[in-house]
């Protein structure tokens, strides 16, 4: 075949061309250190590198922003978790103390100073925030545990759930001592009807006192089939055959069943705003015992003060301050999760609800006044003791009538303390409860904090390898690329000298 100048001149150039091109591409590769600068110089490698990116992107969220988060939101929950075991623990601690049945007035005053300012905290724990958010309300995160301030016009309804397993003995006592001031009213001294006396009940504590109205349908006992039933009229047979009708009393004031005698029929149940009580008749806490039977106590409550529990996070309630825009809550298990790696969540949070028992402050409330009852009756033995060595007390009528006032001071005394190493004595069983709460919250906690801890170290490994996959199939060594470069560069060179000695000879130079 024969070769023309033209077509050596035209070859010549295409390679000369391919040539400058290799060296265009190497030289952008040594300047880039990369691979490929469009996705056209090769699919296969700008496919990968889209896939890899991609999760790498979505590893480093993981990594460097959802598990730190979700470790912070931990941490900050075991640091109040630990306070609050601390704070049960030491009032749990004063019980032990106040189970002692030799106490002296300084020990009585130190058990009521620590409750008092325990009283304060023991709820203040729930109130913990990671930034701005509340951990223990569940989705509320904008919203407290507690009240932070008294509020003195809001307004709830709320329905709180009770069971057999609420029913509990608690002491009450009429005609506690009024000590004489003057010489008249310690003639006499107490006739043996005016002596203190203790009545004991069975009851179900409410979460909250000071509470509204309640008619008597809003208190209902679920029935076998899960029904509510109103327990007003509600019929039974006992073990002896006899028939039983029960009658919800919601109209008595405290004081008047105080003045009363705190008398209530054996099937009576009570309700009793102004202490948040439902005072169970014998035959009715016997049947409710036997049956297992659980209740729902529907009241409204309006004011709170600093401290006290948001209905909305313990119970199926409504903000029934303002009529025309009523916010309805429903309890539920609200757990936040975090997703920290592929297809893998973890719930960062814990709810309130099941660590601070809305049982603990009204527990505390009641060790406190059963500490100021032992106090103040034995103020009341001093008194008279010192009264008796006055002067104006030394005639035989008022010794005599002193003396009674003092049988009468000593025998509330007694009721006092032995309520005080009672009720101490039962406290020991309820805050091991709550600590034992707080341990199995602690312990859930710190499981799910082992296994964040183990993916963090799995996406600290993957990191890595996603990084060096990343590099591997996008980046290029720039030894290699210089190696390469100056080798297509010598090509390139050495195309232009054959070039340039190919086209410079024709076929004019013969002729």
């Amino acid at each position: 075949m024969r070769i023309t100048n033209s077509m050596i001149s035209r070859n010549s150039m295409n390679n000369m061309n391919t040539n400058k091109t290799n060296v265009n591409t190497l030289n952008n590769q040594m300047s880039s250190q990369k691979k490929i600068s469009r996705p056209s110089e090769d699919p296969v490698v700008a496919i990968r590198a889209l896939r890899l990116r991609s999760n790498l992107n979505e590893l480093n969220q993981y990594y460097e922003k959802n598990i730190p988060d979700a470790e912070s939101w931990m941490e900050i929950t075991e640091s109040a978790l630990k306070n609050m075991k601390d704070i049960l623990t030491t009032i749990r601690t004063q019980c032990d103390n106040g189970a002692n049945d030799s106490l002296t007035a300084e020990d009585r005053n130190a058990i009521l100073k620590n409750l008092q300012s325990l009283r304060k905290q023991v709820y203040a724990e729930g109130n913990a925030d990671y930034a701005g958010r509340t951990v223990f309300t569940g989705y509320k995160t904008n919203s407290t545990l507690t009240f932070l301030k008294d509020e003195e016009q809001i307004k709830y309804s709320i329905k709180e759930p009770v069971s057999y397993e609420n029913i509990e003995d608690k002491n009450y006592y009429s005609n506690l001592v009024t000590v004489p001031t003057s010489a008249n009213g310690v003639t006499g001294g107490v006739a043996m009807a005016d002596m203190p006396q203790q009545v004991s009940n069975k009851r179900i504590r409410l979460s909250y006192e000071n509470l509204g109205d309640m008619n008597a349908d809003d208190l209902k006992y679920i029935a076998a089939d899960g029904t509510e039933t109103t327990l007003d009229g509600y019929t039974y047979t006992d073990a002896n055959g006899a028939n039983h009708t029960v009658t919800v009393n919601t109209a008595t004031d405290y004081t008047t069943w105080a003045n009363g005698g705190y008398q209530v029929g054996d099937d009576e149940v009570i309700y009793l705003k102004q202490t948040g009580e439902l005072i169970l008749g014998k035959d009715i806490a016997n049947q409710m015992s036997s049956e297992k039977m659980k209740l729902t106590a529907t009241y409204t409550k309006e004011g709170f003060k600093n401290g006290e529990l948001r209905p909305e996070q313990y119970f199926d309630c409504q903000n029934i301050t303002d009529p025309a825009n009523v916010i309805s809550y429903t309890k539920e298990n609200q757990e936040i999760s975090y997703t920290i790696a592929f297809n893998q969540d973890l719930v960062v949070n814990t709810q309130g609800s099941d660590v601070f028992n809305s049982s603990i402050g009204r527990d505390v409330d009641d060790l406190t006044n059963a500490v100021e009852a032992a106090i103040a009756a034995h103020d009341k033995v001093d008194k008279i003791k010192a009264m008796m060595k006055e002067t104006q007390y030394s005639d035989t009528v008022s010794q005599e009538g002193l003396k009674q006032w003092l049988e009468a001071a000593e025998k509330e005394a007694t009721y006092a303390d032995d309520n005080m190493q009672k009720l101490y004595s039962k406290g020991i069983g309820k805050f091991d409860g709550y600590l034992n709460d707080v341990v199995l919250a602690t312990t859930d906690l710190g499981s799910r904090a082992d296994r964040l801890k183990l993916t963090k170290n799995r996406m600290s490994n993957q990191q890595a390898t996603y990084e060096e996959l990343k590099s591997n199939n996008e980046d290029m060594d720039l030894s290699d690329i210089i190696i390469e470069y100056t080798s297509a560069y010598t090509a390139y060179q050495a195309s232009l000298q054959a070039s340039a000695k190919a086209n410079g000879q024709t076929l004019l130079n013969y002729l």
